[in-house]
């Protein structure tokens, strides 16, 4: 038995080198796993960005031109479907690959 042991050992350990198994991980205290935080905390992170970015585009644009709110607005709500578009992209990563 202990050269049964040995060797799944030592197979456990060549396959986590090479990628194919991952390490065990512990939460400790009985936390959510990382896993779950690090896509909730990208999800937000994605979708406040785009509101930024295309809020922040729009009113450029609009105190450049003078057309205050407008631009803005159509801007934000673009900056809003990309943040959501970019969210359904992290959830379904399959979805782009034909």
């Amino acid at each position: 038995m202990s050269e049964q042991n040995d060797f799944e050992r030592r197979l456990s350990q060549a396959r986590q080198k090479q990628g194919l198994e991952k390490t065990p991980q512990t939460t400790a205290g009985g936390a959510l796993p990382g896993g779950a935080w690090r896509i909730g905390l990208r999800a937000g992170t994605e979708v406040v960005s785009a509101l930024i970015a295309g809020g922040g585009l729009g009113w450029l644009l609009d105190w450049w031109l003078g057309s205050f709110p407008w631009l803005f607005l159509v801007f934000f709500v673009v900056g809003g479907a990309a943040g959501v578009l970019n969210v359904y992209r992290l959830v379904n990563p399959r979805s782009g690959a034909r």
